[in-house]
This record gives C-alpha cells, sequence and structure tokens, in this order.
C-alpha cells in the first residue's frame, strides 16, 4: 500500500471559480480575479502545473505585501497604428499580458502585424497562455519576457540575466496549434528545488553554485545555467532589450546598480496571415507541415513524433474531461485560505 499523499482531482471549471474567489478575496476586481484564474487554470489543465494553481497562494502574498497592485490604472500609450507600450501600473501579469494580447490583435486585425510592449507587471506567468490567445483568433502570437536576474550568463561570475522566456504559437485547421513556450535556462528554479526536497542528482551543466560553478548537487545550486550556454544567455540579454530596454523600464542595469525591487516587462506580437497572403490556405499548409512531421518514422525507442504543444494539448482535453489533479500542498495552501475567508470550491479525490 503506498503512502503517497493522494492529489485531489477538480474540475476545470470548478477550480477556476474557486482560484477566482480566492484572488478576489486577495483584492484583485472580480474580472481580474476571473482573467488571472484562467491562466493558472490554462497552465495546470496542460499538464504545466509550476504555473497553474500552485502560483494562487504566491500572488495572493504579491498582493498582500503591495508587490502587486490590486486595483491597477493600466494605459496604453500609442505613436503608430501597429505599436502600442501598455504600463500595467504593477498589474499581476495574467491580467495586464492578457489586455495586452487583446490590443496586439485588435491592431494587427488593421495593420497586418502589430506589437504591444508591456511595462511594469510582475510575474507573467505562463506566457503560452497569451500567444495561445492570439492563436485562437486566427493569428500567429510570438511573446518575449524579461525579468529579474536569476541565473547564470556565460563567463560572468553569478547570476546576470533571467530565465526569460519565448513563446509562439500558430494556429492550424484540423491540428491543434503549434505552441513553443521554452524558457532560456536549461532547467527550472522550480525543478532545482524539487531535487533538493528529494535529494535527486542533478543533470549535468543544468545548475550552478552562487558564484557560477556548474554543480549536480542540489544542496549547492542556487541557479540555472544557461540552455546552450552563450546561446541562452545570449538570448535573454536581447529580450531585456527587446522589451524592459524599448519600453523605457530596464531591470537589468537597474538590478545590478542596486534597483531589486521585483517587476517584469513584456512584448507581445500578431501577425495576420491575411496580410501575408490566403489565410484559408496558410491554415492548411500549416497542417500539412504537422502532419508530414508526424508520419516521418520516429527514432528508435522513442513515443512517437510530436510538435510543440501536441502533447500538453491532449493533456488539456483529457484533464477538462476528468478533472485537474492538484498536489497535496497546492490543495492544502489552498483550502487553508479558503477556509479563512469562507470560499471552498468542489472537490473530490482522485
Amino acid at each position: 500500500m503506498s503512502d503517497t499523499p493522494t492529489k485531489t482531482l477538480v474540475p476545470a471549471d470548478d477550480l477556476r471559480a474557486f482560484s477566482a474567489a480566492l484572488l478576489e478575496k486577495g483584492g484583485l476586481s472580480a474580472e481580474h480575479a476571473r482573467t488571472t484564474a484562467d491562466v493558472f487554470v490554462w497552465a495546470a489543465q496542460r499538464g504545466v502545473d509550476s504555473h497553474g494553481t500552485a502560483r494562487v497562494p504566491a500572488y495572493l502574498d504579491l498582493l498582500a505585501k503591495g508587490v502587486a497592485n490590486a486595483d491597477p490604472h493600466l494605459t496604453v500609450e500609442s505613436t503608430a497604428p501597429a505599436a502600442a507600450v501598455l504600463d500595467a501600473d504593477r498589474a499581476p501579469g495574467p491580467v495586464a499580458l492578457t489586455a495586452a494580447a487583446d490590443e496586439a490583435v485588435r491592431r494587427a486585425r488593421d495593420t497586418g502585424i502589430a506589437s504591444v510592449g508591456v511595462r511594469r507587471t510582475v510575474h507573467t506567468g505562463a506566457i503560452g497562455y497569451y500567444v495561445s490567445r492570439i492563436a485562437e483568433q486566427g493569428l500567429v502570437g510570438i511573446g518575449f519576457v524579461a525579468g529579474m536576474p536569476n541565473m547564470g550568463y556565460t563567463g560572468v561570475q553569478g547570476a546576470a540575466v533571467a530565465t526569460s522566456p519565448l513563446a509562439i504559437a500558430v494556429p492550424a485547421r484540423e491540428h491543434a496549434p503549434l505552441l513553443l513556450d521554452m524558457a532560456t535556462a536549461t532547467i527550472a528554479l522550480g525543478k532545482i528545488r524539487q531535487a533538493k526536497a528529494s535529494g535527486t542528482p542533478l543533470p549535468e551543466g543544468a545548475a550552478a553554485t552562487a558564484d557560477g560553478t556548474p554543480t549536480t548537487d542540489p544542496e549547492q545550486a542556487v541557479m540555472p545555467l544557461p540552455l546552450g550556454g552563450a546561446k541562452g544567455s545570449g538570448m535573454s540579454l536581447a529580450f531585456e532589450l527587446l522589451t524592459s530596454v524599448l519600453v523605457g523600464a530596464p531591470i537589468f542595469a537597474s538590478f545590478h546598480t542596486g534597483d531589486r525591487a521585483h517587476r517584469q516587462n513584456a512584448l507581445l506580437i500578431a501577425l495576420d496571415p491575411a496580410a501575408f497572403g490566403d489565410p484559408t490556405a496558410f491554415l492548411a499548409a500549416v497542417d500539412d507541415t504537422l502532419t508530414t512531421l508526424k508520419s516521418l518514422p520516429p527514432a528508435e525507442g522513442a513515443a512517437g513524433v510530436f510538435y510543440p504543444g501536441e502533447r500538453s494539448a491532449a493533456k488539456a482535453a483529457e484533464r477538462g474531461e476528468k478533472g485537474i489533479p492538484v498536489a497535496p500542498k497546492v490543495w492544502r495552501e489552498l483550502t487553508e485560505r479558503a477556509y479563512m475567508w469562507g470560499s471552498m470550491g468542489r472537490c473530490h479525490e482522485a
């Protein structure tokens, strides 16, 4: 008989409503709470548990400490039809980037391609959500995020750049959209914490000590190393220029001169296939490309041939039917907050 704690299985709609209720109790408006919960549950449903409902307590803490603004005044500045800057006023990332994604789609409908920079937000969550939101409208979505330095840079001692992510979503006609969502780090910070808790050695070249020395010892590891060495660190630095510096809110330079206040910036881009040719033919060609890929012979031992986002889309469908498993520690944190505020959702044991 297993002593492993049982995960709690919660229907997606219930988990969304439960998370939104907690976030509203934490100070967000009902609309902003629903938006934020949507992003968390989207990630949890696709199996990205590190950015799922496990983030709710952390966001409640950000709101309680005033790091995130519970009542932000979002403003959009623009001097060109195809470009804008959204000042988030320290709104939670899901609130700011959802608004930016919708603004990018609206502008791209008129201009063919549009970009919206996001200035002064806090923790953006899974950026795959925002580019997927763009793809749902039949457009191609591209996103970059820059944040606080927490990753090594090739040739530098200690943390120098952020684990800045990149996401691209391309709509298809029959297939699930292609969704590439990746960080510039070899390993996530959460994976380092998990290895430390379990005492499991880390992969070679994945993490480093405080002075930047590579290590496989989770007790000594404090930061991830960049993906592909100089390639990953170079990408992170480029994303800082394309987001933070572009919108006049630099993080990298100010961090290394003493400003450690938490913040993030982003850039979302929407491309309308209709501006490049026949959008119907584009979707058909995307399907043909993905079908061709999947028809290639799999390598020995491979479970199959998959394109980015395919397996997470299948998991989302499965969890949409069966419910989303929530880890015991996360469920305990959520229910403790709920009992404190008198707000519980429906659930049953997996």
